[in-house]
């Protein structure tokens, strides 16, 4: 029987190794779903498949970030809502209360009043986020207790300081797109940021006022009561109802750019699968055939190695 050539067995082995990295390409198309894996198989391809990649992770990064804000801005809407309601029961204390047919028993009352409303603000603008646990109204400074108190040997409030700055975050929610969810405790430099409790350009300064009023009760200065009490408490409202819709504008936003975003990322998936996707059901028959074809190479240069050797033997 003639002995196999060096050069036919040679030409199997090709074969075999050719096949088996045929077969290692098509399982990879089928784990992944992707008929492009190198450069080499289609550049044209390749370079748009990771350009849309590249965009992919980035509006994946813009719908983690708005996610991270609108649960800021929920957490800080909330806070909002109840600071909103404490400005107006003070105003409608301080209209009560300016009557001038009050005793200073009903002042007295009404200063109680009061005191509450301070010691609740207190402790919702030292809120923090549930998320994060970051103080919400520190600015940026967001690691430490925003506003502390000055009590008497009563326990009263008769200060309350702004330990925070004016500052506040950006963060990215689109392609040259940033926005600001965080509200600054309190703003007296006249730019940047409204302060929430505290603002030079509207004349808020929330806790001063009630702490003012608060005296004014105890001493039944009615006439300050119904003059200064009355406007600086205004200011206050003013000021709330303009942190109000400014959170609802962030929010409308958000909103916003979380649909886009993920309609930008369907989008790029889309034009990943057309640009590198494979087919499927082609690429198992491929898969198969390559399968069938490497197994009878196999057995092929199994039956031709064993008549060589017998030959050489022989």
């Amino acid at each position: 029987m003639r002995v196999a050539t060096e050069s036919y067995i040679n030409a199997l082995t090709s074969q075999v190794n050719a096949l088996s990295v045929q077969m290692g390409k098509l399982e990879n198309e089928v784990t992944t779903g992707l008929s492009v894996q190198a450069p080499s198989d289609n550049p044209d391809a390749m370079e748009t498949t990771l350009n849309d990649l590249s965009s992919q992770a980035a509006q994946q990064q813009y719908s983690s970030n708005i996610t991270t804000l609108q649960s800021q801005a929920n957490s800080i809407y909330s806070v909002l809502q109840s600071l909103q309601s404490i400005t107006s029961q003070a105003q409608s204390i301080v209209t009560e209360a300016g009557s001038g047919t009050n005793s200073q028993t009903d002042l007295n009352d009404y200063a109680s009043q009061v005191t509450s409303l301070i010691q609740q603000a207190v402790q919702l603008v030292n809120s923090t986020d549930p998320e994060t646990g970051q103080y919400l109204f520190g600015g940026t400074d967001s690691g430490q207790q925003p506003f502390t108190t000055t009590t008497d040997s009563s326990g009263t409030i008769t200060g309350v300081t702004y330990q925070g700055n004016s500052s506040v975050n950006q963060a990215e929610i689109g392609t040259g797109a940033t926005i600001s969810v965080g509200i600054p405790g309190a703003n007296t430099s006249g730019t940047g940021p409204q302060g929430l409790i505290t603002d030079s350009r509207t004349g808020a300064d929330l806790f001063n006022h009630l702490i003012a009023l608060q005296n004014d009760l105890l001493s039944g200065d009615t006439s300050a009561i119904s003059s200064t009490d009355t406007q600086n408490l205004q200011n206050d409202e003013n000021n709330m109802t303009y942190q109000v819709a400014y959170n609802g504008n962030v929010q409308t936003r958000l909103n916003t750019a979380s649909s886009f975003a993920s309609s930008q990322s369907t989008s790029l998936t889309q034009g990943i699968s057309n640009a590198s996707g494979a087919d499927a059901v082609q690429t198992m028959v491929q898969l198969n055939e390559t399968q069938n074809a490497y197994e009878a190479a196999l057995e092929t240069t199994s039956r031709v190695l064993q008549v060589s050797l017998v030959d050489f033997l022989t």
